[in-house]
């Protein structure tokens, strides 16, 4: 499988580089596939198949493709390069639960009030501390119910461990006799894998329909406006169009061009931070010129009669200002005209063109034969910007983007997987190290990046809803490498013949996840909390260490 290069065959130097570039190739890899999937939540007829099944699913596909890479060849190198693939199991999990969830809390930490309760609602959220006691204990953020269950699921997911692990601390001797011992263990505990996969998948997709993880859809909305990604209208008119026609009883039905109280939460909850950002002077309101740098800003082509008709509707009062209410009803009349403003300015511009065209038969009359047609200049049609398509086209274009996305992709995490598990034993050879400990620092930095970077940027919103959206996606990543990555190993050992003789690493990981997942079951987690939390990483190598040394291996 390309690249071929041997890492063996290179100095120390070119070692470096192809860790790099295999490393750079899954980071930009695993990056396409979030942005991807994040892409199919604006696809409301999908959005809960994909914020049930193939997020969790998709997120876990860089580290299973490293799992399984490390399992295959001759059975003597693969016994071998399974650490590989143990110690990226271990550290993208253990990674997972302890720095990009230290980062979490730092960056979304707030005040506490004398009760001790995160304080959302004063402004701002977070103040300078006096001293380190205050900031490690005065600060901290809400562990929601969402979060409590997403942790009990997370230690309910390690069972398979435990199976593989009961023939493990008994068996004696060689690795092939170990190996055929843990044969029919290893079969079971891929039995449960995948019963515990498709479980976890069914909660997840149940949760989905009910709306549960609507938190998720809206922060990754919020993300995709502020990044240019989309247009207000193709975010949210699908969208509205679903609410309005959900039941008979009219879930998100109009009355005299208003929207119901449903699609009014809707798009207050998108747009609130927009309204704010805009409100210069911070009063609550937004004048006509802070209203069309936000329509322009969002990626809407909007004309100064159309803001003067929005005004004269909605600015009740006739002071030129619109309330965050008026500012609301004021973008629904919009998003659900634009098919309306497209038609008339379609018209509009047929109207011009014919005109123009008349003016330009007659010019050419008189012109003709001045120029050869060698001389004329051939003009370039320019491609239409994505945002600049209509909210049809765009739903279009979204659903062949994100595609293309995914698609790309899993394709580049399947053709580098392989080629970095042989850098990762090679560096572990030159260094006299296990490679079970150079992949497991080393393999989440490539294959858990945009994990990392997409909590911590929920988490700085510093919000009850953005902290949840931001654990509960790690918590599930740890889930998804019980079940999912962890039945890869389960099949190698069973299908393959291949030994698992990694106790001191399974005892690590079940330890780490049991002390988070206890952690997590309260209402508050202090920056304190956040410390200790990332103290485990590095000690849980430690840990390792020292359970190999006394004969758990």
């Amino acid at each position: 499988m390309l690249p071929s290069i041997d890492p063996g065959s290179v100095g120390v130097t070119g070692l470096i580089w192809l860790f790099f570039s295999y490393g750079y190739a899954l980071y930009f890899a695993s990056n396409l596939i979030s942005e991807g999937s994040d892409l199919l939540m604006l696809i409301p007829s999908m959005a809960g198949l994909v914020g049930g099944a193939v997020l969790p699913l998709l997120g876990a596909v860089p580290d299973g493709a490293i799992m399984l890479f490390s399992g295959l060849g001759s059975r003597a190198k693969a016994q071998r390069t399974l650490s590989v693939g143990v110690g990226a199991l271990a550290g993208s999990t253990i990674m997972l639960l302890t720095i990009p969830f230290y980062l979490t809390i730092y960056g979304g930490r707030v005040n506490l009030d004398e009760k001790g309760n995160p304080n959302y609602k004063k402004v701002p959220r977070l103040t300078k501390k006096g001293s380190l006691k205050a900031e490690l204990f005065r600060t901290g953020v809400a562990l929601t119910d969402a979060v409590n269950h997403g942790a009990r699921i997370m230690m309910l997911t390690t069972i398979p461990y435990f199976l593989i692990q009961i023939p493990a601390l008994f068996l004696k001797g060689p690795t092939s006799k170990i190996a055929q011992g843990e044969k029919y263990w290893a079969l079971a505990g891929f039995a449960v894998c995948i019963i515990g996969f498709v479980w976890y998948l069914y909660i997840q997709l149940q949760q989905s329909q009910q709306g549960m993880d609507k938190d998720k859809r809206v922060a990754v909305i919020k993300k995709l406006l502020v990044d240019g990604e989309v247009s207000l209208c193709g975010a949210l008119s699908q969208t509205i169009r679903e609410h309005e026609g959900n039941d008979n009883e009219g879930y998100g039905a109009v009355s005299d061009g208003e929207p119901s109280e449903e699609v009014k939460a809707y798009l207050k909850e998108i747009l609130r931070e927009g309204f704010a950002r805009y409100d210069e002077n911070g009063d609550g309101t937004l004048d006509l010129k802070e209203v069309k740098t936000f329509f322009r800003d969002f990626h809407e082509e909007i004309s100064d009669d159309e803001i003067d008709s929005l005004f004269t509707r909605y600015d009740t009062d006739g002071d030129r200002i619109l309330s965050f209410d008026e500012f609301i009803g004021a973008c629904y009349v919009f998003i659900k005209d634009h098919d309306k403003r497209q038609a008339e300015r379609a018209r509009k511009s047929s109207k011009a063109a014919e005109a123009v065209d008349e003016t330009e038969a007659a010019e050419g009359e008189l012109m003709e034969g001045m120029f050869t047609d060698e001389e004329s200049e051939e003009v370039e049609e320019i491609p239409e910007d994505f945002t600049e398509l209509s909210p049809e086209e765009q739903q279009a274009a979204i659903k062949r983007r994100a595609f293309l996305m995914l698609f790309i992709g899993t394709a580049l995490v399947l053709l580098f997987s392989d080629p970095m598990v042989g850098v990762f034993d090679e560096i572990a050879k030159r260094l006299g190290l296990s490679p079970f400990y150079v992949s497991f620092v080393l393999a989440p930095l490539a294959s858990n990046a945009s994990e990392v970077i997409a909590s911590m940027y929920y988490a700085a919103k510093k919000t009850r809803k953005s902290i949840t959206v931001a654990i509960t996606a790690l918590e599930g990543a740890a889930s998804m490498n019980n079940t999912f990555c962890l039945s890869i190993f389960m099949g190698l050992i069973f299908f393959r013949g291949l030994a698992w003789a990694y106790t001191a690493e399974t005892l690590t990981i079940v330890l780490v996840e049991f002390i988070l997942g206890i952690m997590l079951q309260g209402k508050l987690l202090t920056h304190y909390g956040g410390f200790v939390i990332i103290a485990i990483f590095p000690l849980s190598i430690v840990l390792v260490a020292f359970l190999k040394g006394f004969g758990f291996n």
